[in-house]
């Protein structure tokens, strides 16, 4: 045990500060108790555990991904050298906000089908994992495709799955799958909605009543459900106090009987029901603010909110809408002059709310194609080279100083010239122009860590501002395995985003 101790120890710190924070990283704390204990992964016997077997063809829900090695060009052995923990409490640190690039990489990774790892089990860990890293960022859609490809059918997948159906407004659905699995237990409170729902109210009744004597549902709770079954009762009776940390379960419930919190203190996963036309504009430029950060949605999703209508205030989001949409209408025009005059403020705006990536990925193609000049054509060609487009920025002009071309270089995938001043360039060039697997890599890559290596290197770049020597290390790390992109990507986001202060 000694040994392995300092075997460990020794590995994680080879890799410098990623490790920091990914031992025993829990499952979202705000899931429904939808089901009864015990749930899958609480023991019931202190007997030793039964040899575990599977049908030929049955699912592995670790294996399953919504993209092929072929659609990812990533190998289908990634997990391999890595046990199933270790890749989950990796998955599961990710920060839901950060590094576009890494952002959407991550998400790739958790999408992706690939070969369990060899230790995984009926737990399905992994899997696990790679839907509350999308949950977190509120990638309500990914996560339902992903359970949906694998079948709910898990106690611990179907909780999950029945509170994303609750967030995307499909209650019905996710009652109809309740009732037709007998092997999902639910809770009074779920056992109570979902009677309500199908419209047997005095059943529902009688479950509150008996579900409050047995102790399964608390006081608390009981308000919430009695106003819920019956609001009329309560009429003029002051409103519930706001529930710092509601379930699905619960929040939709307040939802119903017009009592509805404001998602913008609430994870991400919230902030998706706050779309909908119901939440009010306002609160849908707050979601769509904090989802297009996330990469839950595209820059088209977050601009269609955006102009969607006429600001009626000023100050905070609003000023950033107005800004946003006299350049949509510059753009409309296609008057050149209004665009140069507008497209500054715009600029500033976005780099606000940190949602220059979404910004860029509407508009670079079109801005590149306008004859701009002066800074506005400078600060257009920057545009590109955040979108996803940004190898065509060198094709279509020519570097105007030395802090282009070294942009443009890295945007070729060139070895960088003389980098400009400052340290943040220099550690750019030194990971452009050292090809290989940097060393702390190596033993991840020896002994078949591929996923585990990519997945800590991750984590060094997702903020853009961590410690310049592991940040080229994690750079040439992605170089080397041929994720040029990724890397690339990366690097223009570190630049010119400058995440630093």
């Amino acid at each position: 045990m000694r040994i392995k101790a300092l075997v460990m120890a020794c590995l994680l710190a080879s890799t410098g500060n990623a490790q920091d924070g990914v031992d025993n990283v829990a499952p979202p704390e705000w899931l429904s108790e939808t089901l009864l204990s015990p749930h899958s992964n609480i023991a019931t016997s202190a007997l030793p555990g039964e040899i575990t077997s599977m049908p030929i063809g049955a699912i592995r829900l670790d294996a399953v991904g919504l993209l092929s090695p072929v659609q990812t060009g990533l190998p289908a052995d990634l997990w391999a050298g890595t046990d199933a923990a270790t890749l989950a409490n990796l998955f599961r640190a990710q920060p839901s906000e950060g590094l576009p690039a890494i952002l959407s990489f991550t998400t790739m990774l958790a999408l992706s089908e690939l070969n369990p790892p060899p230790d995984a089990t009926a737990d399905s860990e992994l899997f696990l994992a790679r839907l509350d890293m999308l949950l977190a960022r509120g990638a309500i859609d990914a996560a339902r495709a992903l359970m949906e490809r694998a079948g709910p059918t898990s106690p611990q997948v179907f909780r999950r799955w029945f509170d994303v159906s609750i967030l995307t407004g499909q209650t019905d659905r996710a009652c109809t799958a309740m009732r037709a699995n007998p092997d999902i237990a639910p809770s009074f409170p779920a056992r109570i909605f979902c009677l309500a729902r199908s419209g047997d109210w005095p059943a529902a009744a009688l479950t509150l009543g008996t579900g409050e004597a047995l102790g399964y549902v608390t006081e608390t709770e009981g308000d919430l459900i009695a106003r819920f079954l019956d609001p009329e009762l309560f009429e003029g009776e002051p409103p519930l106090p706001p529930d710092p940390s509601p379930t699905p379960l619960f929040y939709e419930m307040r939802v119903a009987i017009g009592e509805r919190q404001g998602a913008a203190t609430l994870p991400l996963a919230f902030a998706y029901s706050d779309l909908s036309n119901v939440a009010g504009w306002r609160a849908q430029l707050d979601a769509a603010e904090r989802l297009a950060r996330s990469g839950a949605i595209t820059g088209d999703q977050w601009q269609l909110i955006y102009t969607s209508r006429v600001p009626s205030a000023t100050g905070g989001v609003w000023d950033r809408v107005d800004a946003v949409q006299e350049f949509d209408v510059s753009m409309l025009s296609q008057d050149v002059e209004d665009i140069e005059e507008n497209l500054t403020p715009a600029w500033l705006a976005v780099q606000e709310a940190g949602l220059e990536v979404a910004f860029a990925d509407v508009y670079a193609d079109r801005l590149l194609r306008m004859p701009l000049t002066g800074e506005a054509a400078v600060l257009a060609r920057r545009i590109g080279l955040l979108s996803a487009g940004y190898e065509q920025v060198p094709q279509r002009a020519v570097a105007q100083s030395n802090a282009e071309r070294f942009l443009f270089a890295i945007a070729r995938g060139q070895s960088a010239p003389p980098a400009p001043a400052g340290a943040m360039p220099r550690m750019i060039a030194g990971a452009f122009s050292q090809p290989g697997i940097p060393d702390r890599y190596a033993r991840f890559i020896r002994d078949d860590q591929l996923g585990e290596a990519l997945l800590r290197a991750s984590l060094i770049l997702a903020d853009g501002a961590g410690d310049l020597d592991d940040m080229q290390d994690a750079l040439r790390l992605f170089r080397a395995l041929g994720l040029e992109t990724v890397a690339r990507r990366a690097a223009l986001q570190i630049m010119i985003l400058d995440r630093r202060g």
